[in-house]
């Protein structure tokens, strides 16, 4: 794992909230906004950011944990600004915290985990799970 980032380090990241990202189930659209699932999506590809800048060529990033507190709404054509931060480098945790706003209006807010392990490790522990 490389030491590109440290504890305060920042990306940002835009998303237009299209059709694919409204509010809807196995029965139909519930409301035409941007769905927490949609967010949560685009808040860890934020976070992601850093594992791309700090993994090795024979790392990869997995998910620990998803923490999303969704207070406001982005309606269809609304450009949604995440912004994210490291609080905690651990090992090979990298955990961060994170905001999207509209127009500096705050619509979530949370953080995100992250590892970095070995691409080998990975991979054994998927195979492992094969048929359980």
């Amino acid at each position: 794992m490389k030491d590109s980032c440290v504890i305060g380090d920042e990306v940002t990241f835009k998303r237009i909230v299209e059709e694919k990202d409204i509010a809807a189930f196995e029965g139909g659209v519930v409301h035409e906004v941007y769905s927490t699932f949609s967010l949560a999506r685009d808040a860890e590809w934020t976070c992601r950011q850093f594992v791309l800048k700090m993994k090795e060529e024979d790392e990869e990033g997995i998910g620990t944990f998803v923490n999303i507190r969704h207070v406001s709404p982005a309606l269809l054509g609304s450009e949604v600004v995440f912004k994210a931060r490291i609080y905690e480098i651990d090992h090979h945790a990298v955990n961060c915290k994170f905001e999207a706003t509209v127009n500096e209006r705050i619509i979530a807010e949370g953080e995100i985990g992250q590892k970095i392990l070995l691409k080998e490790k990975v991979n054994k522990l998927f195979k492992d799970l094969e048929g359980r």
